[in-house]
């Protein structure tokens, strides 16, 4: 079955805050179109309310037909510790996340009730079990634990249907969700930051995925490449203009049609610029000789000529004439409003003084951890290396860091950090400054998760660590969190430097952990500027940042001269961004390439 989602003059805001107003929206089956705006402009919100998860503040939205089926993927995976079949714990299992993620869940639950509904004979029991018995055979109920077996083994994902899901690592979950979505069969998907975390096989598949889709889809990605290879139709929120512009032709002829449009606009407020500054200029002059002429008049009131008189009257009128005139040009003169500029991320990458010639090195390091065994491996990092990290989910690469920084104990072999290494690190959890409660899936050394996943990333002599000092600052703002870290700034120069990344006075005094992941990231970033670094980790640095942001992330390492290592699956950021080297992690080995 297909099914056409319309919304019609939604709005939404956060407290006196308004996002957007006045939006309407049509998605058909088949259908594929790539939400875009600026962290906080709305985009996930919009997302829950076609979901019905939240209540627009104007407008609706309706399904045709009614009984059609939509699905949410939201933008951070879920691992729910309880209301689960595992026998030991209650949590929630692969399968059960599955069936909930799939709406088959819900969909036999559904159908449980109606049948007990139809047993009881009760008033309108046999409509209402028709439908659930479509909605159930549509959804895929009936062979959802086979379809689960082979997906989840082509993804790689061999832990077992039974297994908790917090026991997952990061990769882990985040091919669990991959999972998820390969095996819905909604009318139409709604999927918020689909690509985080995905390695380029998980990339290929969810493209290949969504191309093939019949349903009706809106997705948000900061992933250009995804965007461009999926999506016919790009609706971008702007949230300082509270304008929405819906653009046909897909990601590139958006972003063609977008700079088209934004130098007609321009060109169009220079012309109008032009134009009034010239008629004031005239206007000024005709004034100017205008009064120039009454006062001559005036003094020379007494002369007996008349003619002479009578003719210095008259051009004075005419000087009034020619003023009122231009007057008049002004007042019909159509308004063209400047377009705005556009905010940019202007960043920077503090550099501290440089290190010695040998920044990191690992001589036969070998971890294991239950089922996995990461080495022997030898490699040294020097002074000024860029290095790209790649590899696929589970292969090793955020134990590879870990060990690098020594943060990760050895079971066999030596790590050392070189003298003077001052690192910087934005990690995949953002722990730096937003220090959650780590998953048990999160502990050091996984072979999927950043192994400083629950670890304020170092800063400092060595690898010194800023979490004692941030720990207690959780359910504080961000203004305190960021100054816990940061000391040696004072709280004004935290906000001007806060701001420079988008979070302003409205940001900066709410409690940490509710700003968004785009938020936590910018915030993140932004400590690099505040402290000086020579060595420069980054894991998954694209992950929830806007694509303004992302492109100055580019720019900014363009000019940045200390070491630096890169862990991405953006691959536009790969091509952007120069390194000397690239080393490959393929099941726990790790090579050259």
């Amino acid at each position: 079955m297909t099914a056409t989602l319309v919304a019609k003059n939604l709005a939404a805001g956060h407290g006196d805050r308004t996002l957007f107003s006045g939006l309407d929206l049509v998605v058909g089956p088949g259908d594929t179109i790539g939400l875009v705006g600026a962290n906080g402009a709305g985009k996930s919100t919009l997302l829950r309310l076609l979901a019905g998860l939240a209540e627009p503040a104007e407008g609706s939205v309706t399904l045709s037909p009614p009984h059609g089926t939509i699905g949410y993927l939201p933008q951070e995976h879920e691992r729910r510790r309880t209301g689960g079949s595992d026998p030991a714990t209650g949590a929630e299992t692969v399968r059960d996340f599955l069936a909930r993620r799939t709406g088959v869940a819900a969909a036999q639950a559904a159908l449980d009730a109606a049948t007990q509904a139809l047993a009881a004979e009760r008033p309108g029991a046999d409509d209402a079990y028709a439908t659930a018995w479509e909605r159930w055979l549509a959804l895929g109920c009936a062979d959802l634990d086979e379809r689960a077996e082979s997906v989840t083994a082509g993804l790689g994902l061999a832990v077992g249907l039974d297994r908790p899901m917090t026991a997952l690592s990061g990769g882990q979950a985040a091919r669990a969700g991959l999972a998820s979505l390969l095996l819905s069969r909604y009318d139409v998907f709604l999927l918020d930051e689909p690509t985080n975390d995905l390695d380029l096989d998980g990339l290929s598949r969810l493209e290949d995925f969504v191309r093939g889709l019949r349903a009706g889809t809106v997705l948000v990605s900061h992933d250009r490449e995804f965007l461009a290879r999926t999506v016919d139709k790009v609706l971008e929120l702007d949230v300082v203009q509270q304008q929405f512009t819906l653009f046909g032709g897909g990601y590139t002829a958006y972003l063609e049609e977008r700079e088209t449009a934004r130098r007609h606009a321009r060109e169009r407020y220079e012309q109008y610029a032009q134009t009034r500054a010239g008629l004031e200029e005239r206007a000024r002059t005709q004034r100017a000789w205008m009064d120039k002429g009454v006062r001559n008049a005036r003094r020379k009131a007494t002369d007996g000529d008349k003619l002479l008189r009578n003719a210095r009257v008259e051009s004075t009128e005419k000087q009034a004439a020619k003023a009122r005139q231009t007057e008049r040009l002004l007042e019909r003169l159509d308004e063209v409003e400047e377009p705005r500029k556009e905010w940019e991320l202007r960043m920077e990458i503090a550099a501290a003084p440089r290190s010695g010639s040998v920044v990191a090195t690992l001589r036969g390091a070998r971890v294991r951890r239950g089922g996995f065994t990461f080495g022997p491996v030898d490699l040294q990092i020097d002074w000024a290396d860029r290095v790209a990290i790649v590899g696929a989910n589970g292969s090793g690469k955020s134990t590879l860091l870990a060990a690098l920084l020594g943060r990760l104990p050895l079971d066999e072999g030596h790590a050392s950090l070189g003298s003077g290494v001052i690192v910087g690190e934005v990690d995949q959890a953002r722990a730096q400054l937003f220090d959650d409660d780590p998953d048990p899936a999160d502990a050091p050394g996984r072979p999927d998760q950043s192994a400083g996943a629950g670890q304020a990333a170092a800063v400092g002599d060595g690898a010194r660590s800023g979490r004692s000092r941030a720990a207690d600052t959780r359910t504080g703002s961000l203004l305190d969190t960021f100054g816990a870290v940061a000391t040696e700034l004072e709280p004004a120069e935290v906000r001007t430097l806060l701001a420079k990344f988008g979070l302003k006075a409205d940001h900066v005094l709410r409690p940490a952990h509710t700003l968004s992941p785009g938020e936590r990231t910018r915030a993140a970033l932004a400590l690099l500027q505040a402290r000086g670094v020579n060595l420069l980790v980054l894991d998954e640095p694209t992950n929830h940042l806007d694509l303004p942001a992302i492109e100055q992330l580019e720019s900014a390492l363009a000019s940045y001269d200390g070491t630096l290592l890169l862990v991405t699956h953006d691959r536009r950021m790969l091509d952007a961004v120069h390194t000397t080297r690239r080393v490959e992690v393929a099941d726990g080995q790790v090579s050259e390439v």
